[in-house]
């Protein structure tokens, strides 16, 4: 029979995923460990929702995946998740507080049918708060958490790459790290339990770093004076030809390389790397010179060197530069252009990127396989 299902490879062969369909990061992290081996199994509605954004076959966070439609508001479609509940190890949900309560499939219900199960839910604002029924999108939820603040340029609007700090970083990276430690800590005895992700929790978390620079003294409470959102040497510069590139010499040694490569090593202005009162005229000097030669230009001389250089690349640009060709970092499948799974084992690679499923496609096929009274690996019953 058919089942829709790869023969499972990957260091998450094994884990079963219940994902009940949504939109930006509960789908990204079902996606990254499906990626890693497990089977994942997604909930659908019949029809999708007049909201819903459906990309269909250009869906990448489906890859991999198989699909099961049910009709969440009839008893028969949810005893159907429930069953399925039973023999899974997690279950990834995204809606508002409170609806899946509404819909009889809770925490209450879920862990009552599977003690073993790992419930994780994923919000922005978190099951509770003042905000937690509010409406939101990523860049809603890096502002309140403070992540925002330090992007963009000084007296510039801030504005950080869309849904990347917020709904992966801060959302679905941390879904699935709380996933994957609760069925770990059930493998070692322990109970099921609910894994709270919310995003301002997330993204707040990620600025770690920041927090410790800023005790140090290297991050100030003023945008533009700190050691990673104003200097010359940290920055990001036009070109002659409107593309752009970056510069990251933070190390005083990869600092001297930088001058030394763009004939400024001699140059007394540029000897004293920390005065931020320098920063701002040191920058336009930089900026004039990066623009007085094209990308390619400054990509043969620095790329490549202790300078810390990248170009800025679109995309499809990414996907063709040779270093990103020869780590096989990027593949197309069915016209798609998306990433392949990371990051890499060496005993238990993961396959390449799986298909899109179809709305439902696999639903009497996970039915079948998924209720059969086998033993779940790595687990006790």
């Amino acid at each position: 029979m058919e089942t829709g299902k790869q023969k499972p490879t990957g260091p998450l062969a094994g884990v079963r995923v219940v994902e009940m369909a949504g939109i930006g990061p509960g789908p990204f992290c079902g996606m990254l460990l499906a990626d890693l081996g497990a089977d994942v199994v997604i909930v659908d509605r019949l029809q999708a929702g007049e909201d819903a954004i459906d990309l269909g076959s250009h869906a990448i966070s489906r890859r991999g995946k198989r699909s099961v439609a049910v009709d969440l508001k009839t008893a028969e479609g949810r005893e159907t998740v429930l069953r399925l509940i039973e023999q899974s190890d997690a279950l990834i949900e995204g809606m508002r507080p409170g609806v899946m309560e509404r819909l009889g499939l809770g925490p209450d219900v879920c862990l009552q049918r599977n003690p073993h199960l790992v419930y994780g839910r994923m919000t922005g604002w978190g099951q509770d708060g003042p905000l937690a029924q509010a409406a939101g999108h990523d860049i809603n939820y890096i502002a309140l958490s403070g992540a925002l603040w330090y992007s963009g340029q000084p007296g510039e609007a801030p504005m950080a790459p869309p849904s990347l700090v917020g709904d992966i970083g801060g959302g679905a990276m941390y879904l699935a790290v709380g996933l994957l430690a609760g069925i770990m800590q059930v493998r070692a005895g322990g109970p099921g339990q609910v894994v709270d992700a919310a995003i301002v929790d997330g993204s707040a978390h990620m600025m770690s770093l920041l927090f410790g620079l800023q005790a140090a003294g290297h991050m100030p409470r003023t945008r533009g004076r700190g050691m990673l959102d104003g200097p010359h040497w940290y920055n990001t510069y036009r070109c002659a030809d409107g593309e752009f590139i970056t510069v990251g010499a933070l190390e005083p040694k990869f600092y001297r390389e930088l001058r030394e490569r763009l004939g400024l090593a001699e140059d007394p202005a540029y000897t004293t790397q920390h005065d931020a009162d320098q920063w701002p005229a040191l920058r336009e000097r930089l900026t004039e010179l990066f623009a007085s030669r094209d990308r390619a230009t400054w990509c043969a001389l620095l790329e490549g060197t202790d300078a810390c250089f990248a170009p800025v690349l679109s995309p499809d640009e990414a996907a063709r530069h040779p270093h990103l060709r020869a780590r096989g970092t990027y593949t197309e499948a069915d016209g798609v252009l998306q990433a392949n799974p990371a990051p890499r084992f060496s005993a238990t690679p993961a396959a390449r990127p799986g298909p899109i499923p179809g709305r439902g496609e696999h639903t009497a096929a996970v039915l079948a396989d998924w209720t059969r009274d086998a033993p779940r690996a790595g687990r006790s019953s």
